[in-house]
């Protein structure tokens, strides 16, 4: 009995060792309009608000930098989007988070001091290894041109990220330039 609860225990301390992570998007965002511009809205928008928890929480400057490069950058990607969901004639409504990316923010706005960088960059690596999917497919697959180019240009900027995040993992330092 005790071993069956110390194996337990061992298996659930692995489970609050690991990020919580957003669901990938739905697979019609990767070549229809409306869906596309839902699934980068709520991408951007996870990035945005666990980047501001991460410059609220984070000790570390090459976090707080790289977090707020993911602010900035998120926010103009958005714009750019919704500006070519405009051009397509498009009806868009402002993206809200879904229950994985809340429980995501949640895991970051309680972990402890010592786990948090962890935490938030183990959260970067497959958010933004979903969003690069989710733009190539769209760039080169999609059914609107406006959104296919903003797709393609937000490639570079998500392959960035997403360089940092997994240099920063490896104990290395980020680049933050661009």
């Amino acid at each position: 009995m005790i071993k069956s609860f110390i194996v337990c225990m061992g298996i659930a301390g692995s489970v609050v060792a690991v990020a919580q992570t957003a669901p990938p998007p739905p697979p019609e965002a990767k070549t229809q309009a409306a869906p596309y511009v839902m699934a980068a809205g709520k991408s951007d928008l996870f990035e945005i608000n666990s980047s501001q928890v991460a410059l609220q929480k984070s000790q570390s400057p090459a976090i707080r930098q790289y977090a707020q490069m993911l602010v900035n950058h998120h926010r103009k990607t958005t714009a750019a989007t919704m500006k070519a969901a405009m051009r397509a004639k498009l009806s868009t409504t402002p993206p809200a988070l879904d229950a994985g990316a809340v429980a995501s923010i949640a895991e970051l706005q309680a972990a402890p001091a010592a786990d948090f960088d962890r935490i938030y960059i183990g959260q970067q690596i497959p958010a933004h290894q979903a969003a690069l999917d989710l733009h190539r497919s769209y760039g080169a697959n999609g059914d609107q041109a406006p959104l296919r180019t903003t797709a393609k240009a937000a490639v570079p900027i998500v392959q960035q990220h997403l360089d940092a995040a997994m240099k920063m993992q490896n104990g290395g330092s980020a680049d933050h330039r661009m």
